[in-house]
C-alpha cells in the first residue's frame, strides 16, 4: 500500500498481482471456480495487507436500510465483575446514541484477539473499543487496523505500540494511597502482588507501590514482590510468603480476586486480620463486601470507564475529534477502607 495509509481495494490487489478484479472477488469469497492454488495466493496477499472484503455491504449493496452503526468490543472476559461494569457503560452510552454493539472475548490469548481484530475489520465495523489480552505482546493486528484509519480506543490494558486514544483508571494514585494508608496506620512490609509486567496497569500500580514505600520512608524489598493477579495463585503463593523468616505485614493486591485469596490463608493459617496482617485489593467488587472480614480495597468505577471508552469512540466516527491526536481521559479512584486494613 502506499505511505498515505489509503485503505486497499479489490482493484490494487487485482493489478498487483496480475489477476482481473473479477478473479479476486471470487478468490476472497472462497469460489471453487478458482483455482485452489490462485485462491491461496490471492487471499494471502489480501491477509498479509490487512484486507478484508466488506461483507455488512455486500449484503446491503441491493437494501433500501443504511448500514448498521455497529461498534467492536474486545474484552479479555466478561465474567469479571470490572469488565462487565465497563461493558454495560459501552452498552449504555452506545445504546443512548443509536450505535449498537458486538462483543467478543479473547480470553486472554492473543491468537483469539488477532482472530477477532479480522473478523471485525472483515464485518467492517465502524470502530473498535478494546483491552488487550495480557498475553499480547505483538501488536500487528492493532497496528494494521489504525492504519485502516479505523477507530481505535483502549481501556484498561493499553497498546504500548500505539498512541492512541483511551480511558483509564488512575491507577497510580489508587496504588499510592491504598499502600499509604496501610503503612500510616503502622504497617512496615507491604508486600505487592502485580500483574503481567508488560502491561501499563501493572506498571502505573507498581510504581504507585514503590513510590509510596519510598515516600514514607522505607526501603522497597523485591522479595515481597510477586506476580499473583488471581485466586488460585495467591492461594499457593500466599502460605509461602507468610512463612518468610521476615514476613509481610501488609499485602496490596492488583485485584479483590488475588487479595481474597490471601484473606483465605491468613485465616487458615491463624494469621489475625488486620491485626498481624493488613490486605487491601484494587476493583471494589461485590467480592470484597461479602467476604469476612470485608475487604478494603480502591474503587474504580467501570461503568463511567465504558461510557467515557464509547462516547470517544462515537465522537471519532462522527468526527468530533481529530484522528491525528489521541483523546486521553482518566477515571478517578476512591480507597474504601473496611475490616482488612488498620
Amino acid at each position: 500500500m502506499d505511505s498515505d495509509n489509503r485503505q486497499l481495494t479489490m482493484k490494487d490487489i487485482a493489478q498487483a498481482l496480475g489477476v482481473s478484479v473479477a478473479t479476486v472477488s471470487r478468490a476472497l469469497s472462497d469460489s471453487p471456480s478458482i483455482s485452489k492454488d490462485r485462491r491461496a495466493m490471492i487471499q494471502q496477499y489480501a491477509r498479509d495487507h490487512n484486507f478484508y472484503p466488506n461483507v455488512i455491504a455486500a449484503q446491503l449493496r441491493h437494501s433500501k436500510r443504511e448500514p448498521l452503526r455497529v461498534i467492536g468490543v474486545i474484552m479479555p472476559e466478561v465474567v469479571h465483575y470490572y469488565f462487565a461494569s465497563i461493558l454495560a457503560g459501552i452498552d449504555d452510552e452506545a445504546a443512548a446514541r443509536d450505535y449498537r454493539i458486538i462483543i467478543a472475548t479473547s480470553h486472554e490469548q492473543y491468537d483469539r484477539e488477532v482472530r477477532i481484530c479480522e473478523s471485525f475489520l472483515h464485518n467492517k465495523v465502524c470502530g473498535v473499543i478494546v483491552s488487550q489480552s495480557k498475553s499480547t505482546l505483538v501488536y500487528d493486528h492493532f497496528i494494521g487496523m489504525a492504519k485502516q484509519g479505523l477507530p481505535l480506543v483502549f481501556f484498561d490494558r493499553i497498546c504500548p505500540a500505539l498512541n492512541a486514544s483511551r480511558v483509564v483508571v488512575d491507577d497510580y494514585k489508587g496504588t499510592f494511597n491504598a499502600v499509604s494508608h496501610m503503612i500510616e496506620s503502622g504497617c512496615r512490609r507491604v508486600a505487592f502482588y502485580g500483574t503481567a509486567p508488560n502491561l501499563e496497569i501493572n506498571i502505573n500500580r507498581y510504581n504507585g507501590y514503590k513510590d509510596a514505600i519510598y515516600h514514607n520512608g522505607l526501603t522497597p524489598d523485591k522479595d515481597l514482590v510477586k506476580m499473583c493477579d488471581n485466586r488460585a495463585d495467591s492461594i499457593r503463593i500466599t502460605p509461602e510468603m507468610l512463612s518468610m523468616d521476615n514476613p509481610p505485614d501488609a499485602i496490596f493486591a492488583v485485584n479483590d480476586e488475588a487479595a481474597i485469596g490471601a484473606l483465605y490463608v491468613a485465616k487458615r493459617m491463624g494469621i489475625k486480620v488486620p491485626e498481624q496482617l493488613s490486605i487491601c485489593g484494587f476493583t471494589n467488587t461485590l467480592s470484597a463486601m461479602a467476604c469476612d472480614p470485608q475487604l478494603t480495597s480502591v474503587e474504580q468505577d467501570g461503568r463511567q470507564v465504558g461510557k467515557e471508552a464509547a462516547d470517544i469512540l462515537i465522537g471519532l466516527v462522527e468526527g468530533k475529534y481529530d484522528p491525528a491526536h489521541a483523546v486521553k481521559r482518566i477515571v478517578k479512584t476512591k480507597l474504601v477502607i473496611r475490616e482488612t486494613t488498620r
